[in-house]
């Protein structure tokens, strides 16, 4: 099944404008761009037959093209990554089974989340969209409810039926559990991992739909898929020892390098 990546990433963020071209330290103290990173999780997954960056901003397309990688110019009025995504794959006019969404604030991504991914989805014909979900450990739940305290937007959490389907998604921590978890406890949320994976169908639909009250409430864009029905495919990810975290805002620059030097990523 050939397989599409897709990096979606513009310059003018609204709560961290230039955040691809961010600079993050890894244990070497070497630094790289965040966009970089994401390129090198990207081409760190096997089974994948092409891996591109998607924006419509020059200071971006100079950066990747500069450490080789493919770039395809889109329109700046994509509202979203997913918009983004579905204008590159007609872009590009490629023959692809699965186009996955890799976005450009995740770069502690492990390449096995996105293969686990492509494999789920693969597995489950009736699924339109799969995303992953990793339940999340004391540690991970507590800087949510840290930056819910603090009034910051942190990590988006995920709750999904018996079947796997997702059944919402919230930037708020869901569920709502009153017990304290030590760092390394299991806890009964799921920390929602921004990566999609579309079959060309679904993706291309997704861009003529109207933005629903819920995905503009949240600001979440897998919410337009719920709202139209269309089933999303929760896929449990392993942390397998490795920390999660995106970089939602300039707070989250020393978390992740933090974590980056605990675990050894140069």
């Amino acid at each position: 099944m050939p397989v599409l990546i897709v990096i979606p990433a513009r310059y003018a963020s609204s709560r961290y404008p230039g955040k691809p071209l961010v600079a993050l330290r890894g244990v070497t103290g070497e630094s790289k761009t965040l966009i970089r990173r994401s390129w090198d999780a990207a081409m760190a997954v096997q089974g994948v037959d092409r891996v591109v960056v998607a924006t419509d901003d020059s200071r971006i397309q100079d950066a990747a093209t500069a450490f080789g990688a493919e770039v395809v110019m889109t329109s700046p009025d994509c509202q979203n990554g997913t918009e983004r995504c579905a204008e590159a794959l007609q872009n590009l006019g490629g023959d692809f089974d699965i186009v996955v969404n890799l976005q450009g604030d995740a770069p502690l991504t492990p390449a096995w989340f996105i293969e686990d991914l492509v494999k789920g989805l693969a597995a489950n014909p009736q699924a339109a969209v799969a995303t992953p979900v990793l339940r999340a450990d004391g540690r991970a739940l507590n800087g949510f409810l840290a930056d819910r305290r603090a009034g910051r937007v942190g990590g988006t959490t995920a709750v999904f039926g018996a079947d796997n389907n997702a059944l919402y998604f919230s930037k708020e921590v869901i569920p709502y559990t009153n017990k304290t978890y030590q760092d390394d406890a299991d806890t009964p949320v799921f920390h929602h991992v921004g990566v999609y994976a579309y079959r060309p169908g679904a993706l291309m639909d997704y861009p003529g739909w109207t933005a629903g009250s819920l995905e503009e409430l949240e600001g979440l864009e897998q919410l337009r898929f719920l709202e139209r029905g269309v089933p999303m495919l929760c896929v449990e990810v392993a942390a397998k020892g490795r920390q999660f975290w995106e970089l939602n805002n300039p707070e989250d620059v020393p978390r992740i390098e933090a974590m980056m030097q605990e675990m050894g990523i140069s």
